[in-house]
């Protein structure tokens, strides 16, 4: 390229980095020196900088990486009125000052915090032997201090003042730095850690060039268009217009579309519709009955806490339950019933069972199904929204998709479940790989899980299935074998659509949507 086609190549933006590089014959200069150098904006100046570095004029001198450490908003408000593990250490110790003492649940209402921050306090105060769990379920302060708590105090009152350097925090503070640092999936937490990139620049052979032939010919002013005022007073002399390149690449035209979420639940659905089965429905809000009780899961069970299912406030209970059903499965727990089995043994408690919770599992929508009198032989499958509480990370979410589904027929058998299985692996999940592991669920015997290699996370459970006890289906009216699975769609998206993390399904990043496809 000549001299004269290089100085027109060139952006006016890119014309002042390369004069203020050039003022510096020997030494490289960071954005923050360019900046003050060019008085242009920052992003100005960085797209600038990329655009010199594409045309090798400039190169990156240096890049030196560091840690900022500053507070978030959770922060603030520890420094202000405290820490969970500090406030719950000092209301231990007064407490037993006074004579007093708190179970675990007693300490979290008064002092407010979250269940999944009082895990980690109790956790921690205890291993440091800060407190001891004694007779009963009560917490009492031991006397001794927490390591942690007194940390954690020192941290926030060292970045108060706005922030530092991750290198400026002692060795020691650092590890509890990092684990109430904000990370993905946690962003409740007092601390960021953002990484900062320092890098300086400094001319090539082509860019000390093309800065000396921009001294040669001077500033001149750029304009995109000749106007009339131009022409008549003759100033379009001492101008340069900008050249106009056919060979650039015109703006990406994004039109609407579906999102690829969306795109892959009508997929499913269209695949299971076109090999026959029927489509289920349900409501969001079930009884513990058909979420449970009709499941043939005691009502002992540790699933039933307020932990993994969602309670409604109001109304808390369904005025009735249908007959018979109330009455068979209430048998089937007690007694087994007509069912041929023992049974669970204890009191079946019919008002628990008006109980109502927000859907965990789309099993339910099968209990529904069996005592509505389904086609025998007959296939059947729901996409159903289910909530459990859980903690949010690459692979769990509080609220997900489960496709469910039931074959009824005098001929089923485990057999057949299986081969279903791996046809959903294959042909839904677009799974390269799968297996089978032995399981237990209270209503199917035998009952296996359903595992895929995801490319990247590995080896990922996607749900579990089995063959329906009599338990369940005798009292719902259906004496034939009947085989059923509930597998977690969003897990099945993610290898599908090639995604890392479940997040990323309900993300608001419209490159992300836009640009992800399945390999369907």
């Amino acid at each position: 390229m000549d001299r004269r086609a290089l100085i027109d190549s060139l952006h006016p933006l890119e014309g002042k980095v390369l004069t203020a590089l050039a003022r510096e014959v020997q030494q490289a200069q960071s954005l923050e020196a360019l900046a003050a150098a060019t008085q242009l904006e920052p992003s100005q100046l960085s797209m600038a900088v990329e655009w010199l570095l594409a045309k090798k004029l400039i190169r990156v001198e240096s890049e030196v990486v560091t840690s900022q450490v500053s507070l978030t908003k959770i922060g603030e408000q520890f420094l202000q009125s405290h820490s969970p593990i500090e406030r719950a250490l000092a209301t231990l110790r007064t407490a037993s000052d006074l004579g007093q003492s708190y179970t675990i649940q007693e300490l979290q209402a008064k002092e407010q915090i979250e269940p999944s921050q009082m895990s980690g306090v109790v956790g921690t105060l205890k291993k440091e032997g800060a407190i001891r769990i004694v007779q009963g379920g009560y917490v009492q302060a031991t006397g001794r201090p927490s390591p942690t708590a007194e940390t954690l105090r020192g941290l926030l009152e060292q970045l108060k003042d706005g922030p530092t350097d991750l290198a400026a925090i002692a060795e020691p503070a650092q590890a509890v730095l990092k684990q109430y640092a904000v990370r993905r999936g946690n962003t409740q937490e007092p601390f960021r850690i953002d990484e900062r990139v320092t890098r300086e620049y400094s001319l090539t052979g082509e860019g000390r060039e093309a800065a000396e032939a921009l001294a040669q010919v001077g500033e001149i002013e750029e304009v995109s268009q000749l106007t009339p005022e131009m022409l008549k007073d003759g100033s379009w002399r001492h101008k340069r217009f900008r050249k106009y390149t056919i060979s650039l690449r015109p703006p990406r035209v994004a039109p609407g579309k579906r999102h690829p979420y969306r795109e892959f639940l009508d997929l499913v659905k269209l695949q299971l519709v076109s090999m026959g089965f029927q489509e289920m429905r349900g409501s969001l809000v079930e009884t513990e009955f058909w979420n449970m009780d009709a499941l043939y899961m005691p009502q002992f069970h540790p699933a039933r806490d307020i932990h993994d299912v969602y309670f409604v406030k109001n109304p808390t209970h369904a005025s009735a339950i249908e007959e018979p059903f109330l009455s068979r499965v209430s048998a089937a727990h007690r007694s087994g019933g007509k069912t041929g089995s023992t049974g669970w043994g204890y009191e079946f408690n019919e008002t628990r069972a008006r109980r109502l919770v927000l859907r965990s599992q789309g099993t339910a929508v099968s209990a529904h199904c069996l005592a509505s009198r389904p086609l025998i032989p007959g296939k059947y499958f729901s996409i159903a929204r289910c909530f459990r509480y859980d903690q949010v990370d690459a692979t769990h979410a509080t609220d997900f998709f489960q496709i469910e589904g039931i074959v009824l027929g005098a001929d089923i058998n485990f057999r057949t479940l299986l081969g279903l299985l791996h046809l959903f692996a294959r042909e839904v999940a677009q799974a390269k790989e799968s297996k089978f592991l032995p399981a237990y669920f209270p209503f199917t015997e035998p009952s296996v899980e359903l595992h895929v290699r995801h490319p990247k996370l590995g080896w990922m459970e996607l749900g579990g299935a089995g063959l329906f006890r009599p338990e369940v289906t005798i009292p719902l009216g259906v004496d034939v074998p009947v085989i059923a699975w509930g597998l977690g769609l969003d897990r099945m998206a993610m290898v599908a659509l090639g995604i890392h993390d479940i997040r990323d399904l309900f993300a608001a990043d419209l490159d992300l949507i836009r640009t992800t496809r399945g390999k369907f």
